[in-house]
């Protein structure tokens, strides 16, 4: 069975740090495309980050670009979100997904990714 958990989330203050992680099973994560999304209430889910874990191609949104931080493991199937110097804007249900065909055109496209895990909340607040 293909499946993605992520884990890592949780209530946080302004300014500090959280690192997600997304494990996968059921399949290998090399040379495919994954992404990080969140959903805050009332919001339309949006794109934060992606990753071609083939080569390390990653691009962030404006949002995410400069604090947060998207990275791999092959070995241990896993991807990751460091997320530093939070703000309340930040707060949402993260989401991580995968593309399971080997391909590079990583783009942050909610219909090219046909796993999703669960979610994992973050909550900053001042």
């Amino acid at each position: 069975q293909v499946q993605l958990v992520e884990s890592g989330g949780g209530s946080v203050q302004v300014g500090e740090s959280l690192r997600l992680s997304c494990a996968a099973s059921g399949y290998s994560i090399g040379s495919t495309c994954l992404a990080w999304f969140r959903q805050a209430p009332d919001q339309e889910r949006e794109g934060v980050a992606t990753l071609y874990t083939g080569t390390g191609y990653k691009y962030y949104t404006d949002s995410a670009k400069g604090r947060f931080t998207i990275s791999h493991d092959n070995a241990k199937n896993t991807m990751y979100l460091q997320m530093n110097r939070l703000k309340p804007e930040d707060s949402a249900m993260y989401y991580c997904a995968a593309d399971r065909r080997n391909w590079a055109g990583c783009t942050l496209r909610e219909v090219n990714f046909s796993v999703w895990g669960q979610g994992t909340q973050v909550t900053v607040s001042s």
